[in-house]
């Protein structure tokens, strides 16, 4: 699996940066690659309640988070970082592709995940891209993400039906339409295509979406779109 940043997809001031990673090796190479790339590492941790501190401390705009380390794991750290601090953005890192707790992370307001073999480039436009408050997953992988780990989500929400859903309800039928084919994991422009409609008018419905829903980005929409039902898995689109 390719990283799914693109380098020079997110422009101006770069983040302030955290990394927390139980491997030494780990932590210096990153750090070493994002300082390279201009990009200010603030801080380092060598589990999760280290992480947590240092987060609360230092404040960064993105946080850097192994899955898998000692005293506390990324996924509790996660929680915390982002239960005192919303806007902050969290990366999930992990060594095998669809780990079990990436579905987790993201449900808990994680902003998407890299696999720890990432090239320079994409680490640093994944930083960048983060930091501006996009999310790092392309909505394809966020899918069949979901997919593999969330299966019965939509089987139960059929129980009670996506119509009346309390989440859904605030959206108009377009919207509707707007985050079923982000569910599938259409882009901007496939959206605009597939719709007829410009970039623009498909930007201003994509906005509408997260501020109706609360939602920080594409990879939270996506779960939306499986946790209620809208979108099942298998269902292509």
């Amino acid at each position: 699996m390719t990283a799914p940043a693109a380098p020079g997809a997110a422009d101006g001031p770069a983040p302030r940066v955290v990394i927390a990673d139980d491997q030494d090796l780990v932590r210096t190479g990153f750090r070493l690659i994002l300082t390279a790339r201009g990009i200010d590492v603030v801080g380092v941790a060598a589990d999760g309640a280290e992480a947590v501190a240092q987060v609360r401390r230092l404040r960064p705009d993105v946080v850097l988070l192994d899955i898998r380390m000692p005293v506390m794991d990324g996924l509790e750290a996660a929680r915390r970082i982002l239960a005192e601090a919303p806007h902050r953005r969290v990366i999930m890192l992990t060594t095998f592709d669809l780990d079990q707790y990436v579905y987790a992370a993201l449900a808990a307001g994680a902003s998407g995940f890299l696999l720890k073999d990432v090239t320079p480039e994409h680490l640093a436009a994944a930083v960048r891209l983060v930091g501006t408050g996009d999310a790092l997953l392309a909505p394809s992988i966020t899918r069949r993400l979901v997919e593999r780990c969330a299966p019965g989500a939509a089987a139960r929400d059929r129980v009670t039906g996506v119509g009346t859903h309390r989440e859904l309800a605030a959206l108009t039928p377009r919207e509707r339409e707007v985050l079923t084919l982000m569910g599938h994991g259409r882009s901007n422009s496939e959206l605009a295509e597939e719709l007829t409609l410009s970039e623009a008018t498909v930007k201003t419905h994509v906005a509408r979406i997260f501020a109706k829903l609360s939602l920080r980005d594409r990879a939270q929409a996506v779960v939306l779109a499986y946790e209620t039902g809208l979108v099942t898995p298998g269902s292509g689109g």
